[in-house]
C-alpha cells in the first residue's frame, strides 16, 4: 500500500547489488587476471596469483579460459630461482580484440587502433578543414577513415570491438552540445557516425560507438600510456589546437563536474574587453594562446594549420624574434590562467599537449615565471619540472582507443 511516511536513511541509499553467483565471481576473476597481466606486460601464473590474491589453481583455470578466448597468449619461460620446472609467461594477445579511437578535430581527423597490450597498431590521419562543414559530412568522412583503419587492423588479425569518438567542445551522452570552433550545436555525433560507419561496413557486426571530449581522452592517454618515470595521478592537461581544451585527472580518474563539462579552460576569460571568441564571450584564453592567435602573432598565416605550426617551431629554433615574442606572450597568458587552476586544484603537474607539446621549450619559461609568482603553495619554482610537455603517446585518438580496451579488460567475457 501507499506510505507517505519519511523514508529511513537506509531506504534512501543506493540499492545494494544482488548477491554474486558463481558466474559473476568467475567473470570478475577473469578480469582480475587479465588486468594483472596487462599492467605488468608479462606475468607468470604464479605472479598472477600473487598479484590477484587468487589461488594458483584458480589462476591456471582462468588463464586457460582467457587464452582460449584470445585475450592472452603464453610463451617463454619464467625462472623463479626455486626448485621445480620453469613456468611460462602470460602476455596480452597481439591479435583478436582491439580498440578503435577516432579524433575529429577542427583541421584533421585521426584514427588509431590499439591491441590489448596498448600498442598502437594502426594510425591514419587526414588533414581536413572541418570548419563550416555540415556535421553529418564531417562525421561521414571520419567514418570512412575509420573503416579503412578497421580493414587494416583485420589484415593483422585484430578485431576492434568498439569505437570511441574524441570530439571538441561540450560532449554529453553522444551529443556535441556546443563546439564553437566547428560551428556545431546539438549534434548527435554518435548516431551520425555509427550510421555512416555501418553503411561502409555492412557485412561486419555493428560496433558500439561511444564518445567523449578530446581533451579528456588525451589526458587519459597520458595517464595510461605516458612515460612511467613521469606518471602522476593528479594533473591538469592542456590540449593546444585551434581551440584550447583542458582536462583534470584526480586520483587517476577524470574530474567531470556536475554535467560532464569540467576542464573548458580555453574559455577562461583573460580580459573581459578582449577579442570576441567564437563561444560568444570576449577575451578567452584561446584568443591569446590558441593556434590561430599564435600563428597570427608570429606573422604567419593563421589558417596554415599544422604546416604553420611546424614553421613556427622552425623559426623559434632559428631565433626568429617574431616567433619567440609570440610564444613568450602566449606562455605568459597561459601561466596566468594556469596559476589560478593550480591554486584551485593543487595538481602535481601541468601537462601541455596538442601543438603545445612541440612548442613547450618556448612557452614554458614565461608560463613558469607566472606560476612561480602567482601560485600560493610555493611548490612551482621554474626548475620544478611540474610544467612539462606531454608524451608522444598522449593524444586523443589513442586515449579513445585505450578506453575501448579498458572495457575489454573490465569484462572480457562480454567480448569473447
Amino acid at each position: 500500500m501507499d506510505d507517505d511516511r519519511p523514508t529511513s536513511p537506509r531506504s534512501r541509499a543506493t540499492p545494494l547489488a544482488p548477491k554474486a553467483d558463481k558466474d559473476t565471481v568467475r567473470r570478475h576473476n577473469l578480469s582480475l587476471v587479465l588486468r594483472a597481466v596487462h599492467d605488468e606486460s608479462a606475468l607468470s601464473r604464479a605472479g598472477a596469483a600473487a598479484r590477484t590474491g587468487l589461488t594458483r589453481a584458480a589462476v591456471s583455470s582462468l588463464a586457460d579460459q582467457l587464452i582460449r578466448g584470445g585475450f592472452l597468449t603464453e610463451s617463454g619461460k619464467s625462472f623463479s630461482g626455486q626448485a621445480g620446472r620453469p613456468g611460462t609467461m602470460l602476455t596480452p594477445a597481439r591479435t583478436g580484440p582491439a580498440g578503435a579511437g577516432v579524433e575529429v578535430n577542427v583541421d584533421y581527423v585521426s584514427v588509431c587502433v590499439v591491441d590489448l597490450a596498448g600498442t598502437d597498431r594502426v594510425r591514419l590521419t587526414e588533414h581536413l578543414d572541418n570548419r563550416g562543414e555540415p556535421a553529418a559530412d564531417v562525421l561521414e568522412r571520419a567514418a570512412r577513415i575509420a573503416a579503412r583503419a578497421v580493414d587494416s587492423a583485420a589484415e593483422q588479425d585484430l578485431r576492434p570491438v568498439g569505437v570511441e569518438l574524441a570530439l571538441p567542445g561540450l560532449v554529453s551522452r553522444g551529443t556535441v552540445r556546443q563546439a564553437p570552433n566547428l560551428g556545431w550545436s546539438q549534434v548527435e555525433a554518435e548516431t551520425l557516425f555509427g550510421e555512416a560507419f555501418q553503411r561502409l561496413l555492412p557485412n561486419s557486426p555493428a560496433l558500439r560507438v561511444t564518445s567523449d571530449n578530446e581533451a579528456n581522452l588525451a589526458a587519459l592517454a597520458e595517464l595510461w600510456f605516458g612515460s612511467p618515470a613521469e606518471r602522476v595521478e593528479h594533473f591538469l592537461y592542456l590540449s593546444g589546437e585551434i581551440g584550447v581544451g583542458g582536462a583534470l585527472v584526480v586520483g587517476g580518474e577524470l574530474l567531470r563536474g556536475a554535467h560532464g563539462f569540467a576542464g573548458e579552460i580555453g574559455h577562461a576569460v583573460v580580459d573581459p574587453e578582449g577579442p570576441r571568441c567564437r563561444c560568444g564571450s570576449r577575451g578567452c584564453l584561446e584568443q591569446y594562446a590558441g593556434q590561430l592567435a599564435l600563428l597570427r602573432s608570429a606573422g604567419l598565416d593563421e589558417d596554415s594549420g599544422i604546416p604553420g605550426v611546424a614553421e613556427l617551431e622552425r623559426r623559434a629554433r632559428a631565433g626568429d624574434e617574431s616567433a619567440l615574442g609570440a610564444l613568450a606572450d602566449a606562455g605568459r597568458t597561459l601561466g596566468i590562467v594556469l596559476s589560478g587552476a593550480v591554486n584551485l586544484f593543487d595538481p602535481e603537474a601541468v601537462v601541455l599537449g596538442g601543438i603545445y607539446r612541440a612548442l613547450t621549450p618556448w612557452l614554458a619559461p614565461a608560463a613558469d615565471r607566472e606560476l612561480t609568482r602567482r601560485t600560493v603553495s610555493g611548490l612551482w619554482p621554474p626548475d620544478s619540472g611540474r610544467l612539462r610537455a606531454s608524451s608522444l603517446a598522449g593524444d586523443a585518438a589513442r586515449g579513445a582507443a585505450g578506453r575501448v580496451v579498458r572495457r575489454v579488460l573490465g569484462d572480457p567475457l562480454a567480448y569473447a
